[in-house]
């Protein structure tokens, strides 16, 4: 008796439907799934940005920063008072990652920020209210729009001494240093006039009036955004750099050049 073999019914699927349907299905997931936690962040992001006060501000400053400078910013053995710092002192040393200090030594390193910009303002606010002390500038006097060779010579005669004359900063006495200020916020720069963090002294505005910080920013500003015309810039600082390059490079080379000629001649 012949054998009858089943033939395959009309519209029957291929086996690679499922798997495709299967993929299909995990991508319209995926994709729905990853643009709600967009959206959810993006929601978080501006509910933390309006929602951050004062008090958050003060939450945050006894868990972070309370050890060294006390509940109430009396001090302690391990950190100053912050009596009169006023939030322009709290914006720098936390938004330039100086504070919370990691270690004691010379002098408070700048290092990645630890704090969003919601919770460094909501801390700066709370300091404010609790300290009063110097407040955020106009903004005109950080626009870059001063007077620049002004800016420059009053740089050269205030500044120039620590920083160096390009703002390629420096080294001071035992084991402290003025730091570059060539990616150094408009902001920051004024923020280190008025309040003298570190080594840097305060200069209020009867030693340097707001216009004269207003176009010495300026002069900082154009030299960020200009290179040097003037070849190898050997660090930038001055002739110590200098005179080394000469001696090693110049000298040595009119040594070699000497030896060459009485080789060659002999």
């Amino acid at each position: 008796m012949a054998r009858t073999n089943p033939r395959r019914s009309k519209g029957r699927r291929s086996p690679w439907a499922a798997a495709a349907l299967i993929g299909v299905g995990l991508l319209l997931t995926g994709g729905a799934y990853a643009g709600a936690s967009a959206a959810m962040a993006a929601t978080t992001d501006e509910t933390t940005a309006t929602a951050l006060t004062v008090e958050d501000g003060q939450k945050l400053f006894q868990a972070n920063c309370a050890t060294c400078h006390g509940l109430d910013l009396q001090g302690t053995e391990n950190g100053p008072s912050l009596y009169g710092v006023g939030e322009l002192s709290v914006e720098f040393q936390v938004a330039t990652g100086r504070m919370p200090l990691q270690m004691q030594g010379p002098q408070a390193p700048q290092k990645p920020v630890q704090f969003t910009d919601e919770q460094i303002a909501a801390m700066a606010a709370y300091v404010q209210t609790t300290s009063p002390g110097p407040e955020f500038p106009a903004a005109d006097i950080l626009d870059g729009e001063g007077d620049i060779a002004r800016g420059a010579e009053l740089f050269r005669i205030n500044c120039a001494m620590c920083h160096n004359v390009a703002a390629a900063g420096g080294a001071l006495t035992e084991g402290k240093y003025a730091p570059e200020l060539t990616e150094t916020s408009a902001l920051h720069m004024y923020a280190a006039m008025v309040t003298g963090p570190q080594n840097m002294p305060v200069f209020n505005d009867m030693t340097l009036s707001l216009e004269d910080k207003r176009d010495i920013i300026s002069s900082l500003l154009f030299i960020q955004e200009n290179e040097s015309p003037g070849g190898f810039k050997l660090g930038s600082l001055g002739p110590v750099s200098e005179g080394l390059f000469i001696w090693i490079f110049g000298i040595g080379s009119l040594i070699a050049i000497t030896v060459w000629i009485t080789a060659k001649s002999n």
